[in-house]
């Protein structure tokens, strides 16, 4: 399917003390990276509150940053405020670009067609990493995307270049996707969105992004980072994401009880999964394990559901 992704945060870091700079203020260790590839960090308030979650990639020519639409305020303002631009050039690409994604069994195959390259370049792009394909203004960058289930490829370039792009995957019959398949194949594959399923009172660890590959315990410092280690090296969070599944539509909003009655979380995107039927992420109490039965309270009465560990891929 093809996804229409360009309203998402796109910001250019350039010059020597651009990965320096970054590091000190995300969660993954980004002075790691190497032309080509790329991984999920997140941004963080001093009390370890995350503001964005964020896709990180060394391209060779810059370090491109990506996020959430509703996190792009809350990291735009953190970059202006740390980053001397003197040190490390920083341009918001957001409006002069644009990113369209191809997911699906399919993908590798529909996007060597519309770019004229041979899919085995494409194959051998990792998880979160990517490579140019075009010169100048027909340049692309596609990036290896596990965002969505079944697995993709986003592309990024400028919008003349991307206009053409859709044309040409649509013409060569890539169905474009709604936004309720989007939001379907997001909460198929586990991963939170900002602004719905985490905000600026989340944990990273309450998110999972620690299992999501978006943290490094062993990096230099960082914002917020005293409050992450802590949890990691000496304690727990007191809630987690978690998948619920039931017979029936999960509210979106709904309270969760447990079977005694107690309230124990709030239930956060819920869709209908073609492949599991009714299936939410929802924000519970740690107590709440695997496997366990809960209430999910809702505006039109009470269903029960079952909660399972959200799992993605890194």
């Amino acid at each position: 399917m093809l996804v229409e992704r360009s309203d998402r945060l796109r910001m250019s870091f350039t010059g020597d003390g651009a990965k320096t700079a970054l590091g000190g203020l995300v969660t993954n260790d980004v002075a790691a990276l190497v032309s080509g590839l790329g991984q999920r960090a997140a941004a963080l308030t001093p009390k370890g509150r995350v503001i964005a979650l964020l896709r990180v990639v060394d391209r060779g020519t810059d370090v491109l940053v990506d996020a959430d639409a509703a996190a792009a305020t809350g990291f735009v303002s953190m970059i202006r405020k740390y980053v001397n631009p003197r040190l490390a050039k920083y341009t918001d690409l957001t409006t002069t670009t644009a990113c369209l994604g191809v997911y699906g069994e399919g993908a590798a195959a529909f996007v060597a067609r519309a770019l004229a390259v041979e899919g085995a370049a494409l194959a051998a792009l990792l998880p979160h990493g990517g490579a140019w394909f075009g010169e100048q203004d027909q340049a692309v960058y596609v990036v290896r995307s596990t965002d969505l289930t079944p697995a993709g490829y986003d592309l990024i370039g400028a919008r003349d270049r991307l206009s053409q792009l859709h044309t040409a995957l649509v013409d060569g019959g890539c169905a474009v996707a709604t936004a309720d398949d989007v939001t379907i194949a997001r909460v198929e594959a586990g991963i939170p969105e900002w602004g719905r399923d985490l905000d600026a009172e989340t944990i990273p660890q309450e998110a999972l992004l620690d299992e999501l590959g978006a943290i490094s315990f062993n990096k230099g410092c960082y914002t917020g980072q005293e409050v992450v280690a802590r949890i990691h090296f000496r304690g727990h969070v007191n809630r987690q994401l978690r998948w619920l599944t039931a017979g029936e539509p999960i509210p979106s909003g709904a309270r969760v009880l447990d079977l005694e009655g107690k309230e124990v979380g709030d239930v956060r995107t819920s869709v209908r999964s073609p492949s599991r039927g009714p299936l939410a992420i929802a924000m519970v109490r740690r107590e709440i394990e695997p496997g366990s039965e809960v209430r999910v309270v809702g505006p039109t009465g009470e269903i029960s559901a079952r909660a399972s560990r959200m799992t993605a891929s890194a």
